[in-house]
């Protein structure tokens, strides 16, 4: 059974991605580092199913890709 994203989960990475697009990095970093471990593979699995990565992801919300 795939794992489950926690809704804390979904509030950190989404403030995280925010923060990151913002510049604000030690934020980012903390949103991300609150993130618990079953929740972060399931993040990982479903960014896999659609081909992409964090960085990729960090990258198009910054918006530094094409």
């Amino acid at each position: 059974m795939p794992e489950r994203i926690t809704l804390m989960a979904a509030g950190e990475l989404r403030d995280a991605l925010d923060a990151h697009a913002r510049g604000d990095i030690p934020a980012a970093v903390h949103g991300l580092m609150s993130i618990d471990p079953n929740s972060w593979q399931a993040i990982a699995e479903r960014l896999a199913a659609v081909g992409g990565t964090l960085p990729e992801l960090l990258d198009a919300v910054k918006g530094d890709t094409p």
